[in-house]
């Protein structure tokens, strides 16, 4: 068993992969090291604590006297590690070198800004860590105006909290519609249409070509138009923080993460690197829908990698890290949209032609106070009929319908033994009698 134990990263990944190690093994001197001020909050409800819905100490989980006081874990923040020597077993930080047993990597990302003109203006932000949201919400007080880099996921829930602030949001995003890659452009169109109803202003097709200012942002040009702004926001996708891992020499992927066993250990020149695990943004999954490698940045991903990569840096038994079909929820304005498996677009990239069926139903019983409108489309290989991925746009209760679809394509279910074996739960209050699922994939049926 593993007697010093090191973590790089504060995230969900890396606290998590402490607290494991510390858990496998309570005798363990577990130390974590983080560049960022705070740790152990959730990335994800930054945009709701900008718009007030909820304060910044709430969504900080735990402090780093917590971690030392209950956990035994040392954790040391605002501190930048400066080398890894794998070969010594030791780690420079703030000046120090510490000696470890295990090493764990967990990053994370940097969301990608633009090489543009004007990008290192003063209310030029993007948004990932606490301290950004925060200085997000300082900058926005007495500006009408604000600018959004990508109609991603986190720019749309970031550009329905700030119209509800009374935020004049213009959305600007390089794609042909909003949430792109992973939803389809028909079920991307339902949410588009939703935020220009909010007064949100969508500019697509249209990169961000420079931010302009004299030394304060006022405004950005986008498709030879500018945009007047007191505040610029990059929210244009994440990058791994492939820092430490291109030092090492470990072996990266055609997707720009790290190669890694099940076990998450890295490879060098094709070789298992012993005593060292990843975690999170990092790392490089298998797909569990078709044979090949995908990425997963998603916070239950990096719970579960931290979970295996603190256990196996504590000692044996060995845990793996399977498959990833990678679900999704997002709350944006009235709208729960989920997905999982392939979209029509990644599906292209694995080589596969792809048919789609969709339905149109309710919550809840049609007769039933309350009911939300929601829409399902489902998506199945054409030479196999195999399920691949699903979509839903809902007003409420995506979350259990999309990890009902995950179960099926995991599974390996073609639409047709869906249809057969599958079966929904029934209440009045709760869903319909026939549940929109079977419509969308009976139609899935008919396009096969």
């Amino acid at each position: 068993m593993a007697k010093k134990i090191i973590v790089i990263g504060s995230g969900a990944a890396g606290m998590t992969a402490a607290s494991a190690a510390k858990e496998r093994n309570p005798s363990a001197e577990v130390t974590v090291f983080t560049e960022d001020e705070d740790i152990a909050y959730s990335p994800c409800a930054i945009p709701w604590a900008i718009e007030g819905k909820s304060g910044w100490n709430e969504i900080v989980m735990h402090t780093p006297e917590y971690y030392r006081n209950d956990r035994g874990i040392e954790v040391f923040t605002k501190t930048r590690v400066e080398s890894v020597d794998d070969a010594a077993k030791t780690v420079t930080a703030g000046g120090k070198t510490y000696s470890y047993d295990s090493l764990v990597i967990a990053t994370g990302g940097k969301v990608f800004v633009p090489p543009i003109p004007g990008a290192d203006l003063k209310n030029v932000f993007v948004v990932r860590t606490v301290r950004d949201g925060k200085n997000i919400q300082a900058a926005l007080e007495g500006v009408s105006d604000v600018v959004i880099g990508g109609a991603g996921v986190i720019g749309l829930e970031l550009a329905v909290s700030l119209r509800n602030m009374g935020k004049k949001v213009t959305v600007i995003e390089m794609m042909d519609q909003v949430i792109p890659r992973i939803a389809d452009k028909d079920m991307a169109e339902i949410v588009r249409k939703h935020l220009e109803d909010k007064g949100i202003e969508f500019v697509m097709k249209a990169p961000v070509q420079s931010v302009n200012g004299d030394g304060k942002v006022s405004s950005v040009t986008a498709a030879g138009k500018e945009y007047p702004c007191g505040v610029m926001i990059f929210a244009t996708g994440i990058r791994a923080n492939l820092d430490i891992p291109k030092a090492l020499g470990f072996d990266i992927g055609q997707l720009g993460t790290v190669i890694v066993s099940p076990t998450l250990q890295p490879y060098r020149r094709g070789r298992l690197v012993p005593g060292i695990y990843l975690a999170g943004d990092l790392v490089q999954c298998e797909s569990a829908v078709m044979p090949g490698a995908t990425s997963s940045q998603l916070g239950s991903s990096a719970v579960k990698q931290g979970l295996v990569a603190g256990r196996n840096a504590a000692g044996c038994p060995p845990s793996v890290f399977g498959p990833v079909a990678s679900p999704w929820v997002s709350v944006i304005g009235d709208l729960q949209v989920a997905g999982t498996g392939l979209s029509e677009g990644l599906a292209s990239w694995y080589g596969v032609s792809a048919a789609g069926g969709k339905a149109f139903g309710f919550t809840r019983a049609r007769y039933y106070p309350g009911g939300k409108e929601m829409t399902v489309k489902v998506l199945a290989d054409r030479s196999t009929r195999r399920l691949i991925g699903a979509q839903i746009v809902a007003g409420e209760e995506a979350t259990g319908r999309i990890e009902w679809l995950t179960s099926a394509i995991v599974s390996g279910m073609t639409a047709d033994s869906f249809l057969a074996y599958a079966e929904n739960a029934y209440c009045p209050p709760t869903s319909m009698v026939r549940d929109p699922v079977f419509a969308a994939v009976e139609d899935l049926c008919r396009n096969l």
